[in-house]
């Protein structure tokens, strides 16, 4: 089992920044790959970044650039900077987690909302 705890949503500008933190617990050892997500209202859940065991990182072309995302091993904390950002990168933030010894299983936080407004 993993559990995983986002925080650091809020209300920002357009062209601002924020960045999210999503705390591991449990059974980290058998964390394959972390990631975010996120699922704007009226749309469906896309990923926005994902990172490997061996630090390689992949991004959501609508965010390539602007945002970034990290993990702090020592810590069990990932990370999301989120940089530039635009009211269309409203939505509400999930981590995301697969680990498994054999067959992967899905974990998720319970969400943080990201309001890009002036």
């Amino acid at each position: 089992q993993v559990q995983l705890v986002e925080s650091g949503g809020g209300l920002v500008q357009p062209g601002g920044s924020l960045r999210l933190s999503c705390a591991a617990s449990g059974s980290i050892f058998s964390i394959n790959f972390m990631g975010w997500y996120r699922r704007a209202p009226g749309k469906e859940r896309e990923l926005v970044a994902l990172t490997t065991a061996d630090g390689s990182t992949n991004y959501a072309e609508s965010v390539k650039g602007r945002f970034t995302i990290s993990r702090d091993n020592a810590k069990n904390t990932m990370y999301l900077q989120m940089n530039s950002l635009k009211p269309e990168d409203t939505a509400v933030y999930y981590c995301y987690a697969a680990a498994g010894a054999g067959r992967l299983i899905d974990y998720w936080g319970q969400g943080t909302q990201v309001t890009v407004s002036s």
